[in-house]
């Protein structure tokens, strides 16, 4: 099985771009992010022309993510146990983000987790961002204790840099969100609750990447960061045969900011 996560940065507008790929690259299931539209506005209609069953969590313009699946969608969840809730506004009530859709795709339990960004250290967004990485942590950590045998796969766009490798210049991002000491263990919980980046060791840095501002011209001088990944289950992990990240596809015409990362399951 091919099991793929892309943040597409809004799927109305790259739709054609997205199913387009999912049929060259031969993907069974892609895990999507920031799709930027509600459900109603979702285009569900090329993804199930091309033979693929699509979910979709998604609330307004901002963040939403997406799971599309030629193998079968079950037991779909939104949101995961205890993630915590957001409001820009204190006049608003706090309320769930469309940051994480779980769903069982041929046996494999898949979650595409779009965290949040954390704008600026500090900030009550990087205090949220925390906490929601620490329920994640939480929350994984008992999937496993209830089946240490489960096959997890944990996907999307993380917005951590875990280790210097991943950007292009420390010194560039220095007292930015993304690399502090915090969210770098923030992850490393994660990883330490047993789930593994199952694509660095077949995508080894330095200077491997997957995002890339528009501006600048970043993209054609490789000065980007790694923080797309997909972290398995110890029962997962031993079933990855291959993993890339998929650079062409942040090239062309209205390219995503990311690109596409995928494993091969044995």
């Amino acid at each position: 099985m091919r099991l793929a996560t892309w943040n597409v940065n809004s799927i109305r507008a790259r739709v054609d771009r997205v199913a387009d790929w999912l049929e060259r690259a031969d993907v069974d299931v892609l895990a999507m992010q920031e799709t930027k539209c509600s459900d109603e506005q979702f285009p569900t209609m090329p993804f199930l022309a091309a033979g693929y069953d699509v979910v979709h969590c998604g609330f307004n313009q901002w963040n939403g993510v997406a799971i599309a699946s030629r193998v079968g969608i079950d037991d779909v969840q939104v949101g995961f146990d205890g993630q915590p809730t957001w409001s820009d506004k204190p006049e608003v009530e706090a309320a769930a983000e469309a940051r994480a859709l779980g769903a069982t795709c041929n046996g494999v339990r898949v979650w595409s987790l779009y965290v949040p960004n954390g704008r600026f250290v500090g900030s009550p967004h990087y205090a949220y961002k925390l906490e929601w990485l620490a329920a994640l942590r939480s929350t994984a950590q008992q999937w496993l204790t209830d089946d240490p045998s489960a096959q997890i796969a944990m996907v999307g766009d993380w917005n951590i840099a875990p280790t210097d490798e991943d950007v292009w210049s420390v010194e560039a991002y220095a007292g930015s969100t993304h690399v502090t000491e915090p969210e770098r263990s923030a992850f490393d919980a994660i990883l330490d609750a047993q789930f593994s980046d199952v694509v660095r060791p077949f995508t080894p840095g330095p200077a491997v990447y997957t995002y890339w501002d528009y501006t600048q011209l970043r993209f054609p001088k490789n000065r980007g960061m790694r923080i797309d990944f997909i972290l398995g289950s110890p029962a997962l992990a031993q079933r990855v045969s291959h993993a890339e990240i998929v650079r062409e596809e942040r090239k062309g015409k209205s390219p995503s900011d990311h690109a596409p990362v995928l494993v091969d399951l044995a």
